[in-house]
């Protein structure tokens, strides 16, 4: 888990403009597939379950990261 609920947490493991090829676990409230790397949540806009894609992270918050497909 990234963060402690008390200020500290740690870096994400990844960085904008880093390219994946990840596998989308789940579905978000928006739609938005999920892949995880490291255990750190990245949502996937435009895929589905087991859609196995390449991406690049576009955005990346303290527990979670937004990436597209390219």
């Amino acid at each position: 888990m990234y963060g402690d609920g008390f200020g500290g947490g740690y870096e994400a493991p990844v960085k904008v403009g880093e390219r994946y090829r990840v596998k989308i676990e789940s579905l978000g409230k928006g739609g938005d597939g999920i892949a995880k790397i490291k255990g750190f949540v990245i949502f996937v806009p435009n895929t589905q379950v087991g859609d196995e894609v390449e991406i690049v992270i576009n955005s990346v918050k303290r527990k979670f990261a937004f990436a597209e497909v390219i």
